[in-house]
């Protein structure tokens, strides 16, 4: 059993924000060894001939040794690892020289989140005065020449702050000052995938006629970040429109790839990264079940989520989890996801098990 390549992605020492949207879950932080990393990796090298591996997959550089853990995961993988355009806010406003590390690794762009006001921000971070630190995070990134970009995430609760959130980009002069340094400003909202925490938020899902407050200055902007012309490419079709296409759909479908990327969770639970690392997509634990069974399992499709998209017609998953009433937008690969979360979950809940 071999990979053409491979990513794994520890959660080592989890995150301090409580993200109401986050698709990873806010599940308790963990404190993993190092020496896990290097375990870790010994596991999976003989499976493929290009191993990448990382010590976080919720939030990046949380731990004080964010130097040390890079500069190891870059000497255990088999190529360079990608920084990407990630930070913690968190350590931005803690650590000062944590944006110049970044800068030195070539970051030019670093994205933030928003949820509109202050208030709203921070109940859906989940900590108070988290808005204050991006916006302290926004001015200590551009001194140091990197541009942020900004995201949203929206539902109907929120998507009435969207003017606060215009107002905020003119008044920090963002686009202007960016392009001093010769950095480019971007910003970009959307509802984000139905899974994790965001699953929660389900009943207040955007809809068509919500997509009517949204300022024409950020639909510019997303419209550019997505290379879209409407607003409604970017949120998708409704749920009801979803339904009636996929419910004379009979395909099934495999996730197994080539080149998977695997989530392993304080525990050591293994997941596929497809969506949220729930317990129907588990592949086994690494220390208890060992690399061999979480990989066969992974490739021959046994985790609940897997087995029931390979052997359970599409349209039986939509006639059964979804709404052919709803207005509520998805693209349709989430919508999909969507009720297979949902379908597996209850498939759990009954207490069949697959023979």
């Amino acid at each position: 059993m071999k990979f053409m390549e491979m990513t794994v992605c520890l959660d080592m020492y989890g995150c301090p924000n409580r993200c109401k949207h986050c698709w990873l879950g806010a599940t308790p932080n963990g404190n993993m060894p190092v020496s896990e990393l290097e375990d870790t990796a010994r596991q999976f090298r003989p499976y493929t001939d290009c191993l990448q591996i990382y010590d976080w997959y919720r939030e990046p550089d949380y731990r004080e040794n964010y130097r040390e853990l890079f500069q190891m995961c870059n000497e255990l993988s088999d190529r360079p690892i990608e920084h990407f355009e990630l930070a913690s806010f968190w350590r931005l406003v803690r650590d000062d020289g944590y944006t110049k590390w970044l800068s030195s690794l070539g970051l030019k762009k670093v994205q933030l989140t928003l949820f509109g006001s202050e208030e709203t921000t921070d109940f859906y971070i989940g900590r108070k005065g988290a808005y204050r630190e991006i916006l302290e995070a926004i001015e200590i990134l551009m001194e140091n020449k990197i541009s942020p970009r900004i995201q949203v995430f929206v539902n109907r609760n929120n998507i009435g702050e969207l003017e606060q959130v215009e107002s905020l980009i003119k008044r920090l002069e963002l686009e202007e000052r960016c392009r001093e340094f010769g950095g480019e400003f971007s910003f970009f909202l959307h509802q984000g995938s139905c899974d994790g925490e965001n699953e929660k938020w389900y009943d207040v899902r955007v809809t068509p006629e919500d997509l009517e407050k949204i300022p024409p200055l950020l639909e510019a902007y997303t419209l550019r970040h997505f290379g879209k012309r409407n607003i409604s490419d970017v949120f998708g079709k409704t749920e009801q429109a979803l339904y009636e296409e996929l419910r004379k759909d009979s395909s099934t479908s495999g996730y197994v790839s080539d080149s998977p990327v695997f989530y392993i969770d304080k525990d050591f639970n293994v997941y596929p990264n497809i969506t949220a690392p729930a317990r129907y997509w588990c592949l086994g634990n690494l220390k208890k079940d060992g690399i061999q069974t979480v990989l066969e399992n992974y490739k021959e499709s046994r985790s609940i989520a897997q087995r029931i998209r390979l052997t359970v017609p599409l349209c039986d998953i939509v006639k059964v989890q979804g709404d052919k009433t709803s207005r509520r937008l998805f693209s349709r690969g989430d919508y999909i996801e969507f009720l297979l979360n949902r379908f597996a979950g209850r498939w759990i809940e009954s207490g069949i098990v697959f023979r």
